[in-house]
């Protein structure tokens, strides 16, 4: 089973904890959580609500995020996300609802709020359960030296990407990855 399908929960678990975080009143906040960036190359319309690219990239805000099959609290929840920072691709907006994939393809409904504009990515996650790492350098060269190797599936702030690099923060460590290797960015999205 893949790390990001241990992160998830059952529908029927999801479906049960859902009913207990509306009755704790989980709150719907700030309509404009997703905060705009420079629209990257692969930003080929502007979302009807928000006016933000689409598609585009974005990370869960919270530790526990509903997808639901539809752009409303009354749908069914399918998964329950568990990891804060794990980065999502918003495919299509409905008034505040995002729908979204994640790196593995599955699509749902999330409500915005719990949507963070703040970019993140997982560490060649079409890797996971292989014996392959990814390469942390010091700089954007496959010459410069080794700050770490990180193993598919981890997740990793973005700052930056470039040039077909990116420059990324894991584990309090900073340094460079080669854009190809990470989900979370577009192959030559700039910013």
């Amino acid at each position: 089973m893949s790390m990001l399908r241990r992160l998830l929960l059952s529908v029927a678990t999801a479906a049960c904890l859902a009913g207990s975080l509306m009755s704790a009143g989980a709150v719907e906040a700030d309509p404009e959580s997703e905060q705009p960036g420079e629209a990257g190359e692969a930003g080929e319309a502007a979302g009807t609500y928000s006016k933000l690219p689409l598609p585009r990239f974005v990370s869960l805000k919270s530790a526990r995020v509903n997808l639901r099959v539809g752009p409303g609290k009354d749908y069914a929840v399918s998964w329950l996300y568990l990891k804060p920072g794990l980065p999502v691709e918003v495919v299509q907006e409905y008034e505040l609802w995002r729908r979204v994939r994640d790196s593995e393809g599955s699509e749902g409904w999330v409500y915005h709020s719990l949507l963070s504009g703040e970019r993140t990515a997982i560490a060649a996650p079409w890797l996971a359960g292989k014996s392959a790492t990814v390469d942390l350098r010091r700089s954007a060269s496959d010459d410069s030296g080794l700050v770490a190797r990180m193993e598919p599936g981890v997740v990793t702030k973005v700052k930056e990407c470039g040039l077909g690099w990116c420059e990324v923060e894991v584990a309090n460590r900073d340094g460079y990855v080669r854009q190809h290797e990470i989900w979370g960015v577009y192959p030559d999205e700039r910013f």
